[in-house]
């Protein structure tokens, strides 16, 4: 049996808000794992964590790979927010550096933006978005998510934006109705599997909090769950969404999201040569080793 530093980390923490967890295992010193065991590993978290992150450290710079208990995920926000953060926060020659460049094993380098002495925060690169456009209709869409047609707005556009994972962005008419529905888990993974799609965004432009610019919620059945609570990828697809419409201007901006169940988590956008960036703070739940 071989020993993993392991850290139970959530994301987008703020303001009493629960954040979104994530597992780490911090692989040193050469340390690997087969996909089958970064799977079953993963699996064994089903219902604790949304996703485990397997961060490399060594000469090669700091490598990550994304699983949730399904499948391997393309680009993980919220696990790559809360493992950088406490990786940057615990390594002074880390917490030194300004900007620091990761690879993902699906997506490619990014850069990890430091700003936790300044802003207790962290903020990623998103990956380059790709404009995949959708055929999907309000009322199709509405069905899935167990509303009537009307639900949907007309005002803004339904897209498919892919900008770490392949996202549905559907605007709701009533800010009352998107913190308040609840799709049908096994009705909206199989909607997904027959659309392509990773994961579905719902936003109404009217937030819930002054400071912020839009709420959204994000529904995620594909990967073993119903609700992603604070997202990166989402809401950087949804920053690209904002930008193309004419939503946003690029600057610092915060959106709230969550369901009416919890206290509502906190995620940065900036945009940056039209270079979507996501942030949040992290908060450390457990900090121990993992034995496999």
């Amino acid at each position: 049996m071989k020993s993993y530093t392991y850290s139970k980390i959530d994301a987008f923490t703020a303001d009493g808000s629960l954040g979104n967890p994530a597992a780490c295992l911090y692989l040193k010193n050469g340390q690997r794992l087969s996909d089958q065991q970064m799977l079953a590993i993963a699996a064994q978290h089903k219902g604790f964590v949304s996703e485990v992150v397997y961060c490399e450290t060594g000469s090669a710079g700091i490598r990550l790979t994304y699983y949730s208990s399904e499948c391997e995920v393309d680009f993980c926000g919220h696990g790559t927010i809360a493992c950088m953060y406490h990786l940057i926060k615990t390594t002074p020659a880390l917490l030194a550096q300004s900007e620091i460049p990761i690879i993902t094993h699906q997506k490619g380098q990014l850069t990890v933006y430091n700003k936790i002495l300044l802003q207790d925060t962290v903020f990623i690169t998103a990956p380059e978005p790709v404009y995949l456009g959708t055929r999907l209709r309000g009322g199709t869409v509405a069905q899935a998510l167990g509303l009537p047609a009307h639900a949907v707005s007309a005002a803004y556009p339904i897209d498919v934006i892919d900008a770490g994972l392949r996202t549905l962005i559907v605007p709701l008419a009533d800010p009352a109705t998107e913190i308040s529905v609840f799709p049908d888990e096994q009705q909206l993974k199989s909607f997904c599997v027959e659309n392509d799609l990773d994961i579905i965004l719902i936003f109404s432009m009217v937030p819930r909090q002054r400071g912020y610019i839009a709420h959204t919620r994000v529904f995620a059945p594909k990967f073993g769950y119903l609700e992603d609570p604070a997202t990166g990828s989402g809401n950087s697809a949804f920053g690209n969404y904002m930008l193309k419409n004419s939503l946003w201007d690029g600057s610092d901006c915060r959106i709230e999201q969550g369901g009416r169940d919890r206290v509502f988590n906190a995620v940065h956008l900036s945009a940056e040569d039209g270079k979507v960036r996501f942030g949040g703070s992290a908060t450390v739940r457990i900090d121990g080793v993992y034995y496999a």
